[in-house]
């Protein structure tokens, strides 16, 4: 009787424990088998070149390059990469940034393990795979107004507690206009402080702490 060919994946974690667990929970799978665990974005990428997995997990958060960027240089190389995103974000701002790199995939490192497996399966089957509360993050925002760069540089400063005086000379424009920038900010974020306008960014993945 012919072996089923298994699916292969690679799975980009920096945290060890998350690591082991995943690498566990794969490699109890009949139709399925872990070919590397690297800990960082460019070990990430080295290590697809070098076994070219079927589907791989990629965290965002990591110490080097972040998952987004690791992904970007993936796909770039290999087009057809069938990557599934698996982290802790949840904020829409993060989901549209690894949709649009090119993720087949959203998981949230919650997810019970059955879900994480039905997802590889169902990637490597060639669907697209977003759960339904993380494609409903993604609706409530829809219709939001981004922050620019400048906006997003102004709030991350803020969220570091400096004042507008502070913030202009970091960025080398007039306090004046900094208040302009977060008048836009809280208006765009629908803010009623700076406070909020920090906590808002961050839940939607805006800025990160």
């Amino acid at each position: 009787m012919a072996t089923v060919a298994r699916i292969r994946i690679l799975s980009v974690e920096d945290h060890p424990l998350l690591r082991e667990g995943i690498a566990a929970m794969i490699n109890t799978q009949p139709d399925m088998l872990l070919v590397g665990a690297p800990a960082n974005g460019t070990e990430g990428i080295e290590a697809f070149r070098a076994s070219r997995p079927d589907v791989t997990l990629m965290d965002l958060r990591l110490p080097d390059l972040n998952g987004i960027e690791a992904m970007i240089a993936i796909r770039a190389e290999f087009p057809n990469a069938r990557i599934i995103v698996l982290t802790t974000y949840e904020g829409d701002v993060d989901i549209h940034r690894a949709l649009k790199a090119g993720a087949h995939g959203y998981m949230l490192k919650s997810v019970p393990p059955q879900q994480m497996i039905d997802t590889i399966r169902r990637v490597h089957a060639g669907q697209k795979c977003i759960s339904p509360e993380i494609a409903a993050g993604l609706a409530e925002h829809m219709s939001d107004d981004d922050l620019s760069g400048r906006e997003v540089d102004v709030l991350r400063n803020v969220a570091t507690g400096d004042r507008n005086r502070d913030i202009a000379e970091k960025l080398f424009i007039a306090e004046e206009t900094v208040k302009v920038h977060l008048k836009h900010i809280l208006r765009k974020l629908g803010a009623s402080d700076r406070t909020q306008a920090v906590a808002i960014g961050v839940r939607r993945g805006i800025i990160h702490l």
